[in-house]
């Protein structure tokens, strides 16, 4: 079960923006559960998929997007899809993509379906969440997020559906003595592989590789484990 605590307790922001960065509570440093799926089960026993291109109205609605991001809504397919959870169950969970890429990301997550690769939690990103403040212990799986990249004025490759998220709080962004989510420090040492942490070698990186997308976890001036994207950036 997860702490009753999760996503309430406000750190201090910093001059860059972000919290402030804490040890990982003995909570979280081996993090194993899975929040409550947020749509109907998709039906059937294994994995599932169904795609909405474009998107709905109402899905659009509930987004990140607005006018002036970089992808139309149009451009932006709905993806629901089944993945295994860290209780050991069947979860459904969805992504708002370009649908470009749709059909690939279904491929990606089936293969992790079927070798049992956990996550927490699947869903699309809110506009209130980019303003929220920061608690450091988020850990949701998604794709587009109308938003710059980290430090900069330049839209992220998740501003045009293009990149993916994948469990954030055991794979961690990390750039000098940065840790995103704040409290996943527990995460950085690469070397005690627990459920969810995405390696070189494993299930999610040798997906994501078959679909020609690139790994954050093998950038040089900074890592984002969590990160894949069709451009490599």
């Amino acid at each position: 079960m997860p702490p009753a605590w999760l996503g309430t307790r406000v750190l201090p922001r910093t001059a860059d923006g972000f919290g402030e960065i804490r040890p990982t509570p003995r909570e979280l440093r081996n993090r194993r559960f899975t929040l409550p799926d947020q749509l109907p089960a998709l039906p059937g026993t294994g994995f599932a998929s169904r795609i909405a291109d474009p998107a709905p109205a109402d899905v659009i609605a509930r987004s990140t997007w607005r006018r002036g991001c970089p992808v139309g809504r149009d451009d932006l397919a709905w993806v629901r899809l089944t993945f295994w959870g860290f209780d050991d169950a069947r979860h459904t969970g969805e992504l708002l993509v370009n649908r470009a890429v749709a059909r690939d990301l279904v491929r990606v997550f089936r293969e992790l379906y079927a070798e049992r690769f956990p996550i927490e939690e699947m869903r699309i990103t809110r506009r209130d969440e980019q303003t929220a403040p920061p608690t450091g212990d988020g850990n949701n799986t998604g794709a587009f997020n109308c938003r710059p990249t980290r430090g900069t004025s330049t839209f992220s490759q998740h501003a045009y559906g293009l990149a993916v998220d994948l469990n954030p709080f055991q794979n961690p962004y990390v750039k000098g003595d940065v840790v995103l989510p704040e409290l996943a420090s527990a995460y950085v040492d690469r070397d005690r592989v627990r459920p969810g942490m995405i390696t070189a070698d494993g299930v999610v990186v040798r997906a994501f590789t078959a679909i020609g997308w690139g790994w954050g976890g093998s950038w040089q001036n900074l890592v984002d484990y969590q990160h894949f994207s069709r451009n490599g950036r």
